[in-house]
């Protein structure tokens, strides 16, 4: 009774770890959402699919745990890494709720006939803001904050201030889903609060569709970033006071320069 959440980093198998590979070529049953899948066709051709389109991540997960329960293993794959803005939370939550007993290693557990239980690994991989920084140069090399700007599971109130703090606090600030077809005005919302504490001319790195097949980055500024082109697939890195543009890279000392000589 195995059931694995695999980050499968950006998308490509070559950004993938050795064991989230290994990984799914060893389950049985692979589930995740209709693109992730397609992403890594070659590695579940021959595997028993459970695929569901946006907005059907419950369903998803609960059919993925369901299988597993029947004792056949299966990989919960997720974009970028499980644990961040993905489904392994969602598999806790889940079991949490139906009362299904978790275990890292179910060998040398005392299990009764009658109880629900799972095996359950999740396999980390590279999400998104370090797949989008690396294409940057370095924008997160100091303290950062990551904040999304779906307001579709968490009230909008709660994420403007989570903004305004962590523009207070001069954290360079990730922006993860900053604009959709149906959510076309946070974005500028979120610009006009951290322009209270941080200064227009601060530089913004600009990801979509980071080390895919639609890759591109680009570079603004703060007071410019409503202007910029993004979507779901963006992620946006907010320079704090102390970051720099260098040549077509952007990045964050960390303060070596104030302590040695370089």
């Amino acid at each position: 009774m195995k059931l694995y959440v695999v980050g499968t980093g950006p998308g490509s198998v070559a950004h993938m770890s050795n064991r989230a590979v290994q990984v799914i070529e060893q389950a049985d049953c692979i589930a995740g959402y209709t693109t992730y899948v397609d992403l890594i066709k070659e590695l579940v051709e021959d595997k028993k699919i459970i695929s569901t389109g946006m907005m059907k991540e419950v369903e998803r997960v609960e059919r993925a745990i369901d299988m597993a329960l029947t004792g056949v293993s299966c990989a919960l794959v997720s974009g970028g890494d499980p644990g961040i803005y993905a489904m392994a939370g969602l598999v806790f939550e889940i079991c949490e709720q139906k009362n299904i007993r978790l275990f890292r290693t179910i060998q040398g557990q005392d299990l009764s006939a009658t109880e629900k239980y799972l095996e359950l690994e999740v396999v980390p991989g590279i999400p998104a803001l370090a797949a989008g920084a690396a294409l940057v140069g370095a924008p997160l090399t100091h303290d950062f904050a990551a904040i999304s700007l779906s307001d579709l599971l968490t009230e909008w109130e709660k994420i403007e201030k989570r903004l305004t703090c962590a523009a207070m606090a001069d954290f360079v600030i990730v922006l993860y889903n900053p604009k959709s077809k149906k959510r076309d005005w946070q974005l500028k919302r979120a610009q006009e609060l951290i322009l209270e504490h941080r200064d227009g001319a601060t530089p913004v790195g600009i990801v979509t569709g980071a080390m895919r097949e639609n890759q591109a980055v680009c570079f603004s500024r703060l007071d410019q970033l409503d202007k910029a082109d993004v979507g779901m697939q963006t992620v946006l890195f907010i320079g704090s006071s102390a970051s720099l543009r260098y040549m077509d890279f952007l990045f964050t000392p960390r303060g070596y320069a104030e302590k040695y000589t370089l």
